[in-house]
Order: C-alpha cells, then structure tokens, then sequence
C-alpha cells in the first residue's frame, strides 16, 4: 500500500513515515500544501493522511480541491483541533475519517488499516467475525443476526477489537485507546470490565480470546 504523509513538522512527519514504514507501507512526505499537491498530480496513493494546519494553507482547502478535481483517494484527517463542527467540515469536504491529535499509534494504524481494507471492499462499513458483525456507520451490532445493545465503549472496543481481527492487542494498548488521560491507564482492569461486559452481552464461546500475559484478541 503507498501512502502519502502531508505534515509541516519535519520531525513529525519522519516520526511518522518510520512507523508506517515498520508496518510494511510505502510512504512519501510532504511538507506543505504545494508539494501534497505536486505528489497528488503525479502519483496514484492508496490513503493521504493530511495534516489540517499547513504553512501555505490547510487541509481542508486541499481536501476540498481534490474532491473539486475527482481525486477519490481515501484521506485521514490528523487535527489538534476537536470540535464537532471541525469533524462535520471534513466528512463534508469529502474525507473518510478524522483522528484528533495526541492520538495514539495503535488507533493511528487500526484507522488507517480499516480505511484500506474499506477501499477494498468498496468501503463496507461492516466488520464481521464469525455470527458477530458490527456496522461501523450505523453503530449497531448482531449476533447471529440479532442485534445487541453495547455502550458507546464497549461498541469502540469490540470496533478496535475487529478492526485488528487475529492479532493480539494488548491490555495497555486497550487502555491507551479507551482512555484519555495518563492517570486512567493506571486503571489496569478497565479493559478486563469491558471484555467481561462485552462477552457475556455477544454469548460466543471463544469470540474473545484472552492470550495470557498480553492480551486480547478476536478470532
């Protein structure tokens, strides 16, 4: 897959490109909005990961020209900004998805794996493991073709939990994920709570495997 990184921060942006690189993605970089352009004119990318804030303009002005020009390459927008009506913005603008800054890098890479795999699929907004499957724009779950009433983080759990199917997450990488703040991942049973919650609601035997000593994974 080859990807293209807009970021104005030099070390950012290289922090970055190394990440994906270990993950087995080709990456170019861009460092303002002139070159992202340059790239997009020249090249066929798989997924833009756009910075909002650039030296010589924004992403969503760039975002918006793309969209203008037919470029449908999937875009993930990486914004220290929060508010809702900055995400509306985006998604309006035509962006696939929007991940606000400090993010971390386990959310980074499963939101960027289900932006690809979507792009496979025609972008299915479902994920299914097994009876269970989970429709990432509607937020409802089935099993076995009945649906299931999970809370808004048991839904984000089993949603990372599948966007990750057959590899191991560990209890800290849960942690970090569900959590916002450095004195809540001392909270090391939140994810167990969860997990125990979200089993006894799906009634699958082995849906939820517990790899001892690490972590959890859907299989």
């Amino acid at each position: 897959m080859y990807l293209l990184i807009v970021e104005d921060e030099p070390a950012v942006a290289q922090q970055l490109k190394e990440l994906l690189e270990a993950e087995k993605y080709r990456c170019d970089l861009a460092l303002d909005y002139k070159e992202a352009l340059s790239l997009c004119d020249e090249k066929h990318y798989d997924l833009i990961l756009l910075d909002w804030n650039l030296p010589d303009g924004d992403g969503l002005s760039l975002l918006k020209l793309l969209r203008e020009e037919g470029d449908s390459t999937a875009v993930l927008m990486l914004s220290a900004n929060s508010e809702v009506d900055d995400r509306v913005s985006v998604l309006d603008a035509g962006g696939d998805d929007y991940l606000c800054k400090p993010y971390s890098n386990i959310e980074l890479l499963a939101r960027i794996r289900a932006l690809l795999r979507r792009e496979g699929n025609q972008k299915n907004t479902v994920l299914s493991a097994g009876a269970l499957s989970l429709d990432t724009k509607s937020r409802e779950v089935f099993v076995k073709e009945e649906k299931i009433t999970l809370s808004p983080t048991e839904f984000d759990l089993l949603e990372l939990l599948l966007q990750n199917r057959n590899i191991v997450l560990t209890r800290y990488q849960l942690n970090e994920y569900l959590c916002q703040d450095y004195n809540s991942l001392k909270l090391s049973n939140i994810v167990d709570v969860h997990i125990k919650n979200l089993r006894k609601k799906i009634g699958l035997e082995n849906c939820i495997v517990t790899v001892r000593g690490v972590g959890y994974k859907i299989s």
